[in-house]
């Protein structure tokens, strides 16, 4: 943890807290997307006062349900946003300084909490807020629930909705679901692919070896010697687990790869970096990622690359006749919108944004598009259909439709692979291979 991540409330980089009850407050109001919201953090704010706004945000998303279930116990009637916001933050720094050991910092924690609400909202809130948070300690001691503990007391522990626990449960057993609910719970490291230029290009001393050959993990506090790498295409912030379905592909040099799905480009930019030469063609919707996708693009070096900018289900087909592209590739990567349930440690807010009835929605458009990427697919060619979630329906059975279908006759599931975080140690997906025959 950085030191601006770990810096107590009294030594906090000023405008760090109040703009992070801010952003709490119209996230309570609005829901807004997490990475949208901390876009809009001015850029006056800056270095270690803007790691520490952006760690305290991250983390009352992070844990909101556990400290909402605690508050309901202890306010009859909630205060207004920006009231509710300074509890909020309040009481991520009581459970942050909790699993620190660090029960000194209770007493400070209350007093910047009130010292706050005083500009932020009024006097008279901020006795409610002094009467609050120190109760709100105590509330916040309770031990994690056993093993056998219900959904719903699982899902206010580990800050996760019921109906999504219970359907873990029923998936992966007690033990998994309780190893995966901890694992979401931890902030993740930071995790980077060094370019290399050749067999000779070392990385430098702040990015770490990791257990996976290709990987490095970012030394925290080093962010000023590592934005200059990103700026430069030499460093790319990505998990492990991003590897796995281009691995799964094995782009060879000289093929013709299409990615489908291929915004913001990671993907893009490995396959390109694994080839050398060839061709690849990068597919997305015209959306506000299409900008990342052609900044990767552009980094990559002895490949001819297309963008194109279609949509997969309707006219991706007309679109690269337009481009003059090909419609058959040797290998087509597929990676699929999804519920995001095996990134959850990254994209803190998903669990609170997530639906039911998203796990009858995303496999139905899934299947779809798999059906249309099919089409891509040369005779004895690779396609590789991917996820980021860890559930059944948008993995195993989506694959199972397809292979059963018209569209899936000619195909041959030939190896895969499905992480879970709590085993691999990174984020979690299903990657499959199908093989098209020679006909």
């Amino acid at each position: 943890m950085s030191a601006a991540a770990s810096a107590s409330p009294e030594s906090a980089p000023s405008g760090a807290w109040p703009s992070a009850a801010r952003l709490i407050a119209r996230w309570l109001d609005r829901r807004e997307r997490i990475d949208a919201l901390l876009d809009t953090l001015p850029r006056t704010l800056n270095g270690p006062a803007r790691a520490r706004c952006q760690h305290l945000v991250l983390g009352v998303v992070r844990h909101f349900g556990r400290i909402n279930a605690a508050l309901e116990r202890l306010v009859a009637h909630p205060p207004r946003f920006s009231t509710r916001a300074v509890l909020f933050v309040a009481g991520f720094e009581l459970i942050e300084a909790a699993s620190d050991g660090d029960d000194g910092r209770k007493a400070k924690i209350v007093h910047h909490a009130v010292e706050q609400t005083k500009s932020l909202a009024s006097p008279a809130e901020a006795r409610l807020v002094n009467a609050v948070v120190r109760k709100l300690a105590g509330a916040l001691a309770a031990p994690a629930p056993t093993l056998s503990a219900s959904a719903e007391e699982l899902g206010d522990y580990f800050s996760h909705p019921a109906w999504l626990v219970r359907s873990w449960l029923a998936q992966f057993g007690p033990a998994s679901t309780r190893a995966l609910l901890e694992w979401n719970q931890r902030p993740a490291p930071v995790y980077a692919r060094w370019r290399a230029r050749d067999a000779n290009d070392a990385p430098p001393d702040f990015l770490k070896p990791t257990q996976w050959s290709k990987m490095t993990e970012v030394e925290s506090g080093r962010w000023s010697e590592v934005e200059p790498l990103l700026k430069t295409g030499r460093l790319y912030l990505q998990d492990p687990s991003t590897l796995i379905p281009v691995d799964l592909l094995a782009p060879k040099a000289g093929e013709s790869i299409l990615d489908l799905c291929a915004a913001p480009g990671g993907k893009s930019l490995y396959i390109a970096d694994t080839m050398q030469s060839g061709r690849l063609v990068a597919v997305d919707l015209p959306t506000a990622r299409i900008d990342r996708l052609k900044e990767n693009l552009s980094r990559s070096t002895g490949i001819d690359v297309a963008l194109v900018q279609a949509d997969v289900l309707e006219n991706a087909a007309l679109s690269l006749r337009e481009h003059k592209l090909p419609e058959s590739y040797d290998g087509v990567l597929l990676d699929v919108p999804c519920s995001n349930t095996g990134v959850m440690r990254h994209r803190v807010d998903v669990k609170w944004r997530l639906q039911p009835g998203d796990f009858k929605k995303h496999p139905d458009q899934q299947l779809s598009l798999l059906h249309a990427a099919a089409r891509f697919v040369a005779p004895k060619g690779r396609l590789v259909y991917s996820t980021c979630s860890i559930d059944t329906e948008e993995n195993e059975k989506v694959v199972r439709a397809f292979l059963a279908s018209k569209a899936g006759g000619p195909f041959e599931l030939t190896r895969s692979v499905l992480s879970t975080p709590w085993t691999s140690g990174h984020d979690g997906g299903g990657a499959f291979l199908l093989q098209r025959s020679a006909k």
